[in-house]
């Protein structure tokens, strides 16, 4: 994917992180056809599907409990990485070969859906929400993670 087409990409997906509701951080993610350059599917973080409530309402558990970030995925809201999976696969779209492009690095658990939906490269925008993650886990089996440039994650000094 050539590098013009790859920083339109990391703008479409920045967009699309602003229709988050979640009070704490907008993540979004593209899952793309690397060969054709088009998006096969997108999501975002936020609360489930048709509207439901966020897991605390107006404020974000995760801060009013102080859950460390990478931790206690049950409290939150749902990934921007597990909505495009489960998007793809409510929409029966492959996302083998596929590439996702995300805001901010995947968590754990997101990384081991990424890994198992066969999708081959991560594209991650540097510098985007950072933690705890999953990208070791992501290249420890075989998947290739990407940084892009793209808007710094505001809790980084400096």
């Amino acid at each position: 994917m050539k590098t013009k087409h790859l920083q339109i990409r990391v703008e479409q997906c920045l967009v699309l992180a602003k229709a988050s509701n979640c009070p704490r951080r907008t993540f979004g993610a593209l899952l793309l056809d690397p060969e054709r350059n088009v998006i096969l599917m997108d999501g975002y973080n936020g609360g489930p599907r048709g509207g439901g409530r966020l897991c605390g309402g107006e404020v974000c558990l995760r801060d009013q409990y102080g859950v460390e970030s990478g931790t206690r995925m049950e409290i939150g809201c749902h990934h921007a990485e597990m909505n495009v999976i489960c998007n793809a696969a409510a929409g029966g779209v492959a996302t083998r070969g596929a590439w996702l492009l995300v805001t901010g690095e995947p968590c754990a658990l997101c990384a081991k859906l990424i890994h198992h939906a066969g999708i081959t490269r991560v594209i991650v925008v540097h510098e985007g929400y950072m933690g705890s993650n999953g990208v070791e886990y992501l290249e420890a089996h075989g998947v290739t993670v990407q940084r892009v440039d793209g808007p710094r994650d505001p809790r980084l000094a400096g």
